[in-house]
């Protein structure tokens, strides 16, 4: 199968973030202006697409007639993912009813450091319970419907960031990553979806001692510069942090448009481990293969030593016991037990399995996650690839009920597969991407995912806005208005 290459930009006059922040700055853009442009998108798109699930509009209109910090992204507005992410006076749910009510205090290292960028938060995005699912379709809040075909699903957990972006409602949105969560909705829904290397960004306040190896902070964008304009941003160590990447040299904006030199590719065309992986997504790899031959790269076929499933139910016993001591803290403050429809059927399955493991097994599943990232560590350095690059997805994007968190059944059978390509980096640690490279034969986005070593983002950032050069995509999906 020939992949349909990823679509030139759209709309000729659209904005990306840095381009909206330089018009601002310049003066011949409002930021109020702005603002209320972006109240109006989603009050006109939202309603299709359920992305928004709690907005703060009199909050923002006084921080932005009050000035906003003169930072790079002053005036651009930004939604937050609500998940482990707290914006204060906004609810925080995690998308379960069990924290329906619970509304947050104080803001999240991530949200201060873009109010102090000068961003605009306005609100807060659709999410699965407790980041649970591949698909953002919560009994609390309900679908969140693609932007480029709203029967399909926006991946998850940070689905409802996705459609922000892919629908032009923001620039930008905050995301988070415990298995592929960020890079499956970029998939999904045409974005650019980088996933930081462990340590670059704070969780600050929320400890998550045993998920913090595995889960991570950034956003989703539309291009590659504004994804590492954003990481400039947020990125940096906090006093007291369990983990820290080490400084870089210099920001990685400027890595954005520097020449990557030649780079050994290594390629895997199919999924690891035993899932299938459809024509298309493969059709994706080999076309970026030979964008990046074009470019002068040395791409070749690797192999990839590593028990995915032995990985990733490490992964799962990791994040059920944080489940479980997330849950547990929940009802001691409420004073009771857990009721049947506190939580979802699945994420209720998740945490039964989790009340049968040992400390020992947690231990185990953690030297699990150590030992899977040395191994896939191992194919990169002076003797290995400076980039990996493998389908983001081994399937194309499935329709909304597909990955029915209602139905147990189902989702043993159906939602490992789709983030067998991106949790094993997770347990790296390493940072990886996923560019709207391609599209499939109904013409939605087909995301092709690139690795580099840890803490090297500066590779991927060379690379990927080599690429984008090369084979532009589209802003935000066909019939909505970029900035």
């Amino acid at each position: 199968m020939t992949p349909t290459p990823g679509p030139a930009t759209t709309a000729p006059n659209s904005r990306d973030a840095l381009a909206l922040a330089a018009d601002i700055r310049s003066g011949d853009t409002d930021p109020a202006e702005v603002l209320e442009e972006a109240v109006r998108r989603i009050e006109r798109l939202d309603p299709g697409l359920n992305a928004v699930v709690s907005t703060r509009v009199d909050a923002a209109r006084a921080e932005v007639a009050a000035g906003l910090p003169d930072g790079p992204l002053r005036g651009v507005p930004i939604v937050i993912k609500n998940l482990g992410t707290d914006v204060a006076g906004q609810p925080a749910t995690d998308g379960s009813r069990l924290f329906a009510d619970v509304v947050a205090t104080v803001d999240s290292a991530v949200v201060r450091r873009y109010k102090a960028a000068g961003m605009v938060v306005l609100g807060t995005t659709n999410v699965p319970e407790m980041g649970k699912t591949t698909t953002t379709e919560s009994l609390l809040y309900g679908p969140c419907r693609n932007p480029w075909d709203t029967s399909r699903s926006t991946g998850g957990s940070s689905g409802g960031s996705a459609a922000a972006v892919a629908s032009g409602m923001v620039p930008v949105a905050h995301a988070t990553d415990g298995g592929g969560s960020i890079r499956i909705p970029a998939a999904m829904c045409g974005l650019v979806g980088l996933k930081p290397s462990r340590g670059r960004v704070p969780a600050w306040p929320h400890p998550d001692a045993l998920s913090s190896p595995l889960s991570y902070h950034h956003a989703l964008t539309t291009t590659v510069r504004d994804s590492a304009a954003l990481l400039d941003v947020v990125a940096g160590h906090r006093p007291g942090d369990s983990y820290g990447a080490p400084t870089p040299s210099r920001p990685f904006l400027d890595e954005v448009g520097a020449d990557p030199g030649r780079l050994c590719v290594g390629m895997l065309r199919v999924a690891p481990g035993p899932f299938p992986t459809d024509a298309a997504c493969t059709a994706a790899v080999d076309h970026t293969a030979a964008l990046l031959a074009g470019l002068g790269h040395d791409v070749h076929e690797v192999e990839l030593d590593v028990d995915v499933l032995e990985g990733m139910s490490a992964v799962g016993a990791i994040m059920g016991a944080q489940l479980r001591a997330t849950i547990d803290a929940r009802l001691a403050a409420l004073g009771r037990d857990l009721d049947d429809d506190d939580i979802e059927p699945w994420t209720r399955v998740i945490l039964d399995n989790a009340m049968t493991h040992s400390a020992p097994d947690v231990a185990r599943a953690l030297q699990t996650a150590t030992r899977t990232g040395w191994r896939v560590a191992e194919l990169f350095g002076p003797d290995g690839v400076d980039v990996l690059m493998l389908p983001t997805l081994p399937s194309t994007t499935p329709e909304l009920g597909y990955l029915d968190p209602t139905d147990p059944e189902a989702m043993w059978t159906r939602s490992s597969a789709f983030s067998v390509c991106t949790s094993m980096f997770n347990l790296s640690g390493q940072p990886a991407i996923s560019l709207p490279l391609a599209a499939d034969d109904r013409g939605l986005p087909v995301g092709v995912q690139l690795v580099a070593d840890y803490a090297r983002e500066d590779v991927l950032l060379r690379l990927s806005g080599q690429l984008e050069a090369a084979a532009p995509w589209a802003t935000v999906a066909p019939g909505y208005e970029g900035w």
